[in-house]
């Protein structure tokens, strides 16, 4: 699917570089900025760090103690071919209440701040496994479309586009000057995401600014 935050044409445009460069390289920069910024925003998913399957019944770790609910409708990815897809919850666990199936947070669930999904799948049995780097679990997404709209969202993808376009050109940003070295940080150094963090700030994601 081609990127919205910023557009091959808009990339085009903004960078002056008309028909030079071939459509697979200039949606390639889009999508990777796109990608980048959607790692920070805020959107209806938590982490998956543990799978396991027993009796055609996958059971999910989640680091969420009640985001998702059963008979939701998620889509899971980065848990491995065998569980990645787009799956109806049937049961949530160690303890639930009710016809709902609610997850009871704390103090009942182990550990503290996960909870427990499960679904119907038919595969061998496995025993628990962590999942590293942890895979995400996804509910309906009614943000991307949003973002796309969000003139912030849409100046930081821009941002962080031409960056990477012009790091391809000119990976140190200038070169080294006559005593080696150059007077700007390199363009994709861990100061990249900084740049752009004032204009997504009242659209991040509470998970990305943990640490």
């Amino acid at each position: 699917m081609a990127a919205t935050y910023v557009t091959e044409a808009e990339l085009r445009a903004d960078l002056g570089i008309q028909n030079l460069y071939s459509s697979a390289i200039v949606e390639d920069v889009c999508q990777t900025a796109q990608d980048l910024l959607n790692q920070f925003l805020w959107f209806n998913t938590a982490s998956v760090v543990a799978t396991s399957i027993a009796s055609n019944i996958a059971t999910l770790t989640v680091a969420s103690p009640g985001i998702f609910v059963t008979g939701q409708s998620v889509t899971i990815a980065g848990c491995g071919a065998t569980f990645n897809g787009t799956r109806t919850i049937t049961g949530m666990g160690p303890a639930t209440v009710g016809t709902n199936n609610i997850f009871i947070p704390y103090p009942f669930n182990y550990p503290r701040g996960y909870s427990f999904l499960q679904f119907a799948i038919t595969a061998s049995n496995q025993n628990f496994y962590l999942v590293q780097p942890y895979g995400t679990m996804t509910g309906p997404d009614t943000k991307t479309l949003t973002y796309a709209l969000t003139p912030a969202v849409r100046q930081a993808a821009m941002i962080l586009a031409v960056s990477i376009w012009q790091s391809r050109q000119t990976t140190q940003n200038g070169g080294m000057s006559v005593d080696g070295y150059t007077p700007s940080p390199f363009r994709m150094s861990n100061t990249l995401m900084a740049s752009i963090r004032g204009l997504i700030a009242p659209y991040m994601s509470s998970n990305s600014m943990v640490g």
